[in-house]
């Protein structure tokens, strides 16, 4: 893309993301109430990891300390990439009614006016928590630290926000398929989410050879976690080294480019609301 083009869309990107911060804040009290649910459903979440932490001393070889390590980078992840992508999933509505064909009239691609659509700052309560959870665990968990484990910390941050928004974009390609097959699609975001927070080590092998390789999640917490301790997994997954957390860009920038080949394959299936 010329200079000259790229500067132009990232001008209406910028314009389009403001407005919508604008409309946001422009009902202060049902932000605020909304930014308070979004911690209420993390406090909520983290609650089921101190309730099981009550009843083990371990989990899948992990302390409670690194599973809160593990917990933090998965939802630091999920939670910013939410902000950002999660709304790409009211994409079956625009199917269903038909007014998808509207965002073809628009200087912008199709994807670039669903990400833009919203930018749901509401939700940057659960990504807050989240942050406080992964700092406290830092402090506490016992991590050689070097100036390329601060690379590899950052390194695993924005794969984890990179991969699970390539998610959103593969689920929402899908409902060109689907049409109406949200729920079936929230399996693979909303429980590859749920998954990302417990040790791949827990799950029988099946599930975490899955969530390796066919909806990679794993790279999202547990791989990173185990980079930074230099913890080795248990026996069932001796293959998964520590040092496979240098991996975690590769392993979103592939889950990118099949999101963005699913997301073309659907656009080019579509043949409109009455088709």
């Amino acid at each position: 893309m010329p200079r000259a083009d790229l500067r132009r869309a990232a001008h209406a990107y910028r314009l389009l993301v403001l407005s919508r911060i604008r409309s946001q804040q422009a009902y202060s009290t049902s932000f605020a109430l909304d930014v308070v649910a979004s911690i209420l459903v993390g406090l909520v979440e983290f609650a089921e990891v101190w309730i099981v932490f009550h009843n083990v001393d371990s989990l899948g070889g992990l302390s409670f300390a690194q599973v809160c390590l593990l917990f933090g980078i998965a939802h630091v992840g999920f939670s910013f990439s939410q902000v950002l992508f999660g709304h790409v999933d009211r994409i079956p509505l625009y199917l269903r009614t038909g007014t998808l064909e509207a965002f073809h009239l628009r200087p912008l691609s199709v994807l670039g006016q669903l990400v833009t659509s919203e930018v749901a700052l509401r939700r940057l309560g659960w990504g807050a928590l989240s942050v406080v959870i992964l700092g406290w665990a830092l402090t506490v968990v016992d991590i050689a630290w070097s100036p390329a484990k601060a690379v590899l910390l950052a390194l695993c941050l924005a794969s984890s926000i990179a991969l699970f928004a390539a998610l959103f974009v593969a689920a929402a390609g899908l409902q060109f398929f689907l049409v109406d097959g949200q729920e079936m699609t929230n399996a693979f975001t909303y429980g590859g989410r749920y998954a990302s927070q417990q040790p791949a080590s827990i799950f029988g092998r099946g599930l975490a050879v899955a969530f390796v390789f066919a909806v990679p999640v794993a790279f999202t917490g547990y791989v990173p976690a185990l980079g930074l301790l230099d913890v080795a997994p248990p026996d069932s997954l001796s293959w998964l080294r520590p040092e496979l957390a240098w991996a975690t860009p590769l392993v979103a920038a592939w889950t990118w480019v099949l999101a963005l080949g699913c997301w073309r394959i659907g656009t080019r299936h579509y043949q409109g609301g009455g088709g």
